[in-house]
């Protein structure tokens, strides 16, 4: 099967490139060449955005799969339509779960959630990219599939709901260095993390599976739990005890407005989900990387180079300000209080 993947190097292309090689695809991966070759797979060197460019460098190729991990913006879905349409067998297009209505009228997320983040404008482009696939697939009879991944992370990757990106170490340092780290509301939100190399199990099965033209699919690890739980696990991994404080992601918003669209718009809501439909699609996936386990390689994949361990200056500073103001206030209240 030929199969062409646009970007291939981030945390959840990268598990799916190296997967993909295993099975014995035919695999191009198409992306700026900034990371270097791609292990096992031929590579086109482009911008997929620039549409001249992208057009001479893929000729006139057709492929059996396309998947599409770096779409962000309409004009960007437009320009894959037009350069793909009438060559490609099905197109995947990654979405993003966070495109699910929040806050949520409903404890269980299934792909029938509505499409409603009135918080983020990342979550309301990529509801605005999968509408015109959509489109696409009911007019031009485009051969679309969306996926939807949840916070999924990989070697690279310490998912918390307050990090730097793309230095997510920070919070890590933090941990070992005795500061606090701040964990929205009072931790007790309900959470799903998946593991890269577990997505790319659904993700690879539904390669060439005609059936799942004109469907949406979120692709999640089963296991649930509380900001509370996984933030424990990181500093377990770490090897030191938790320093947490709890402040409200009111609070938080109001002190950092950018993290408005992450918190409000994602990360402060429970997020469960229901993978009965991508495991219809693909019998075999389970996700078997307990959240435990997946972030012990992380945190050891960061320790055997401290070249990796970047930190954020800018963001430690903005915490500690953070702190700071909080604890003042809550200082005050107790006094006002008589506590």
């Amino acid at each position: 099967m030929k199969v062409l993947f646009i970007g291939g190097t981030g945390i959840i292309s990268s598990a799916c490139v190296e997967l993909a090689v295993a099975r014995g695809f035919d695999l191009t991966v198409l992306n700026r060449g900034k990371r270097g070759a791609v292990r096992g797979a031929a590579q086109i060197v482009a911008d997929i955005n620039d549409p001249a460019v992208a057009a001479v460098a893929l000729g006139r190729t057709s492929w059996d799969a396309v998947v599409d991990f770096v779409s962000f913006l309409p004009a960007e879905m437009e320009q894959r339509i037009a350069l793909f349409k009438g060559r490609v067998g099905q197109f995947i297009f990654i979405s993003s779960a966070s495109v699910y209505q929040k806050p949520s009228a409903y404890w269980l997320m299934t792909e029938s959630t509505p499409l409603a983040n009135p918080f983020w404008d990342y979550s309301r482009d990529k509801i605005a990219c999968e509408e015109r696939l959509t489109r696409a697939l009911r007019e031009e009879n485009f051969p679309a599939v969306i996926v939807r991944p949840s916070f999924t992370y990989g070697n690279s990757c310490v998912p918390l709901t307050l990090n730097s990106w793309p230095r997510t170490f920070t919070a890590v340092d933090r941990m070992r260095r005795g500061k606090s780290v701040i964990i929205p509301g009072d931790g007790l939100t309900l959470w799903t993390m998946t593991h890269n190399s577990d997505f790319a199990k659904a993700l690879i099965g539904l390669l060439g599976h005609q059936g799942s033209i004109g469907h949406a699919f979120h692709i999640t690890s089963d296991e649930v739990l509380t900001w509370n739980q996984i933030y424990g696990a990181v500093a377990e991994a770490a090897g030191v005890p938790l320093n947490a404080i709890h402040i409200s992601s009111d609070f938080i918003s109001a002190c950092v407005p950018e993290t408005v669209g992450s918190l409000t718009g994602d990360k402060a809501n429970c997020a469960i989900f229901d993978n009965t439909k991508i495991k219809r699609f693909v019998p075999d996936f389970v996700a078997t990387t307990r959240f435990r386990d997946g972030i012990k390689r992380t945190i050891d994949w960061f320790d055997a180079d401290p070249h990796r361990q970047e930190i954020d200056e800018e963001a430690n500073v903005k915490w500690d300000k953070l702190i700071a103001v909080y604890e003042r206030g809550l200082a005050a209240a107790r006094k006002d209080f008589g506590h």
